[in-house]
């Protein structure tokens, strides 16, 4: 066994290397070398552990392939790792019991000091798993109980996790699905997802602390980066002590979220200096279950948000805070979204939140909204400005609290900040800016609507139609 190995494995600065090609991979482009590239990642494992490389210039079609611990799974640049489209391969369900959202391609359970590196490529192969393409989006293709669509890359239980460098992406589903792990830095990754594929997250942080996401440049049909707390995985505990800072993001849904499924507490999290081009909401917190959602600052964001349509969620609101049970209709959320035994969910609090340097440009402006006035508060604006103008030529003077109990989607009128059912909202050294030829749903700077101590401090700002509208109307 160890003449062996040593046969097919080098060292390098101190580290055994694991080449896939000596192991039997062939790189051709159209066979499977799923078994050939397992083989070498538990032979890394079992010796050790040490690095396991993906060569270029080949590109590797493989079906699932599970990590092990102390495994560096380097792609080298100009290689191709890439996930099989034979949908029978993807047996493994992305959230235990729940098969109906996805499988998982390459992942790990229970595993530690795990890193996935280089430069090369890591392809979902997300398209063969869609169904025909529309103006706005793919259709997804039915099925009965086990939806085929892979993850990219989920790993639960980790701790000691290192995703660096990388060209990831063309997911079916989600691409980076962190759950219940520890120490995790996530740095200067490309992230690139069709922006018309449903689902298609892009990192997903999951019951996960003392995470850090750096210097990535993300885009994706569905949120780029969104922090949770899913029902399958709930014995890893609250999400916390997560870092982002220097990403640009593009995405058809949020930017970045918090929600939608939170039944624990999402809390001590800072978002700074990003960028967010082409999107629909920036940055979104949306809370439809019973979790907590504290403590969280953005700073030193600018947000450029434009109207898409209703297969996607949201209504081009910059910021967007929200808290309502969810909806009972869906068959997703009435089989695995509600706690074991009911029927109907619950909502927590959204509070103490800070958005400051904070410069917004689109269709819309800042939306607050809480099913109770105690859901939402102790919210604090500052030096946040906001232009709307017209881009798309979609209808707005809508709002989308999808996925909730009451009205999916609400008619209001679109102004810098919509207010509504909320306590201790704070708007300081903030403005609004409107474009030209606007449409009759412009209305306020602000429109407050059942709040309870509203804060309005060296603010700046007319209405659309000053001759029609006061700036500021409560």
């Amino acid at each position: 066994m160890v003449i062996w190995l040593m046969a097919v494995s080098s060292t390098v600065y101190g580290q055994r290397v694991f080449d896939v090609r000596k192991f039997g991979a062939l790189g051709d482009g159209s066979s499977n070398d799923a078994r050939a590239i397992q083989t070498a990642i538990d032979s890394c494992s079992l010796t050790g552990g040490g690095i396991v490389v993906v060569p270029a210039p080949y590109t590797f079609i493989s079906g699932p392939l599970e990590l092990k611990s102390n495994v560096n799974l380097c792609v080298e640049p100009g290689a191709v790792l890439k996930a099989s489209a034979d949908e029978s391969l993807y047996t493994k369900s992305a959230f235990r019991e729940n098969r109906g959202e996805g499988t998982m391609w390459i992942w790990g359970e229970n595993i530690d000091s795990v890193s996935i590196s280089g430069s090369g490529i890591i392809d979902g192969n997300g398209i063969a798993f869609m169904g025909a393409e529309r103006s706005d989006s793919y259709e997804l293709k039915p099925f009965s109980e086990r939806d085929p669509r892979p993850h990219v890359l989920t790993i639960i239980g980790g701790n000691d996790i290192s995703i660096q460098d990388i060209h990831i992406g063309n997911a079916a589903y989600w691409t980076i699905h962190l759950a219940g792990c520890n120490n995790v830095v996530v740095s200067g990754i490309t992230l690139l997802n069709s922006v018309k594929v449903r689902n298609s997250d892009g990192i997903d942080v999951d019951h996960s602390k003392r995470v850090r996401i750096l210097r990535c440049h993300i885009e994706s049909g569905d949120d780029c980066i969104c922090l949770k707390n899913r029902r399958e995985y709930a014995e890893f505990g609250a999400c916390e002590h997560i870092t982002v800072s220097n990403c640009t993001m593009t995405s058809s849904s949020c930017a970045i979220k918090i929600g939608s499924e939170n039944m624990d507490t999402i809390r001590w999290v800072t978002f700074s200096h990003c960028i967010i081009t082409n999107s629909n909401r920036g940055l979104g917190i949306q809370n439809r279950d019973e979790g907590v959602v504290s403590d969280i600052t953005f700073s030193d964001i600018s947000i450029d948000s434009h109207l898409f349509s209703d297969v996607w969620w949201g209504k081009a609101e910059p910021i967007y805070v929200t808290a309502y049970r969810r909806a009972t209709a869906n068959n997703k959320d009435a089989n695995w979204r509600f706690p074991k035994g009911a029927s109907e969910g619950k909502v927590g609090e959204v509070k103490n939140i800070g958005f400051s340097h904070i410069t917004c440009t689109g269709e819309n402006g800042v939306y607050v909204s809480g099913e109770s006035a105690d859901k939402v508060r102790q919210l604090v604006f500052e030096d946040v400005h906001i232009t709307i103008k017209r881009i798309t030529g979609l209808p707005g003077g809508i709002y989308d609290r999808r996925p909730s109990a009451a009205a999916g989607f609400v008619k209001g009128n679109t102004s810098g900040f919509y207010l509504s059912r909320a306590t201790n909202i704070t708007i300081r050294k903030s403005s609004v800016r409107w474009g030209r030829q606007l449409p009759a749903y412009c209305k306020y700077a602000i429109d407050s609507r059942a709040v309870t101590g509203l804060q309005i401090v060296a603010f700046t700002g007319c209405s659309a139609f000053p001759r029609r509208y006061e700036a500021i109307k409560k």
